[in-house]
């Protein structure tokens, strides 16, 4: 270990941007082995890993890095699935420059480890030599309900079936997966890697039910009456408009609708009406990760121009900062500095953003500096397209209520240690506390699983 001198960080490779650009395959390849060991060599082993601490699953990095490094692949892998339900997934989504690799003790000078995709590499080789994660094979008599396929329901459904518990998993869209579906654009995350877990729970035996909407399709008085205990990872699907004049135009979207149309297009559905920005003039409203998804699908559709508009300047910026990288590489243009006034129309179509001109102030005392407007500083932005990447909010759906599930003034499920107001049921993940990041809501999934699984010991 300690070779952090000899060796210096290397970030996987990327496919060539004219190819990339072609298709919706993923950007990033996977670490061969050579490579994987001597990143994993330059961990220091600190006594106190802020690593550790700096991912929300609370992974045992610094172990699964050793094992990578001398050559102990199998127990790499034991150590990386024990605290995450799906570490190849998490490897290539999460934004690792603001959670464990901005908090490696080497961040600063010698460049921080590349843990993400040593995670992707100890999970993808050891598929290719036909292991698997392990489950329970004797079955409790308790049966749980999780409501939603999302990265919340799916660890939930992980770590119960681990346990043996009977699970049957609830999902009102045709695929499972949700935001790892269709929220995700596939160059960040192929779909068949979501399709892989999904199988591994069925085959662990959980039961899936697609097309099936609580409420609707099943009453939540059924739920009551057929299981022991009810999970509800919902997420948060609801889009946010920027509350101004003319963005209900018929051409301004919400990024879900973009991102989940496009999506459900490439698996092959033909019945979807996907919004169409090929030669057209595209600009998107955020500065997230949804936003970076948005502006590098418009490249790929074919828009004629995409820009990015954000009211904070790019270090405010909130999202990964290779997704930026990656964008500007693909051709985008961020315009930072900027908020929308409004929407100029012609009837019910949008000519483009009225946009004002924003400064930074200084920063208070926890380091936040604020947003002020400059005053007189109008123009227009003008596009064909105006996508409204700015966040999400949790849905309150009917059965909440019929199941005595109380929902404070934000539209999120209130819980106490993932408990709502009906002892039976439990939530956890984007629908409990905002929208968030899949490795928060994956955390979740976990320790609501382990809560659950305490009131049957």
């Amino acid at each position: 270990m300690l070779n952090f001198t000899k060796f210096e960080r290397i970030n996987p490779e990327k496919r060539d941007v004219l190819q990339r650009l072609k298709d919706y395959g993923e950007v990033y390849q996977v670490f061969g082995k050579q490579r994987a060991n001597e990143q994993a060599d330059r961990c220091m082993q600190c006594g106190d890993p802020y690593c550790h601490t700096g991912c929300p699953l609370g992974n045992y990095i610094p172990a699964w890095l050793k094992q990578t490094a001398t050559k102990n692949p199998d127990l790499a892998f034991a150590l990386s699935n024990e605290t995450s339900p799906f570490p190849e997934i998490l490897g290539r989504i999460c934004p690792q420059d603001v959670l464990c690799e901005g908090a490696c003790s080497l961040n600063t000078g010698h460049g921080a480890i590349s843990i993400g995709a040593i995670e992707t590499h100890i999970s993808e080789t050891a598929f290719a030599r036909g292991m698997k994660p392990k489950f329970a094979t004797k079955k409790k008599d308790q049966k749980i309900a999780v409501i939603g396929s999302g990265p919340s329901g799916i660890s939930a459904a992980t770590f119960l079936l681990r346990k043996g518990y009977q699970v049957e998993m609830f999902e009102r869209a045709d695929r499972a997966g949700g935001l790892l579906m269709y929220g995700i654009p596939g160059f960040k995350l192929d779909k068949t890697t979501v399709d892989r877990r999904i199988n591994w729970l069925i085959e662990a035996g959980m039961k899936l039910h697609l097309n099936c909407e609580i409420g609707k399709d099943k009453s939540s008085k059924e739920l009551e009456e057929e299981f022991d205990a009810i999970y509800l990872g919902l997420g948060a699907t609801a889009g946010r408009f920027a509350g101004i004049d003319g963005e209900k135009a018929s051409n301004v979207h919400l990024a879900i609708n973009f991102l989940t149309g496009i999506q459900k297009r490439n698996l092959g559905n033909t019945n979807i009406d996907y919004i169409d920005v090929k030669n057209k003039r595209v600009v998107v409203i955020g500065g997230g990760d949804t936003a970076m998804d948005c502006v590098r699908s418009s490249v790929r559709e074919g828009a004629s121009s995409v820009k990015c508009l954000y009211r904070r300047n790019e270090a405010n910026m909130p999202g990964s900062k290779k997704e930026v990288v990656n964008s500007k590489e693909e051709g985008v243009e961020f315009v930072f500095n900027v908020s929308p006034k409004s929407i100029k129309t012609d009837g019910d179509l949008a000519l483009g953003v009225e946009l004002l001109t924003t400064s930074m102030s200084e920063p208070d005392n926890s380091g936040r500096q604020k947003v002020v407007i400059n005053e007189g500083s109008e123009y227009l932005e003008e596009a064909d397209v105006i996508i409204m990447a700015l966040g999400f909010a949790p849905e309150v759906p009917a059965f909440l209520k019929e199941l005595n599930v109380n929902t404070n003034s934000w539209g999120r499920i209130e819980t106490s240690s993932f408990k709502t107001s009906n002892a039976k049921v439990y939530a956890g993940g984007d629908c409990q506390r905002g929208a968030h990041l899949a490795v928060t809501a994956a955390a979740d999934g976990r320790d609501a699983a382990r809560a659950i699984i305490q009131t049957f010991i």
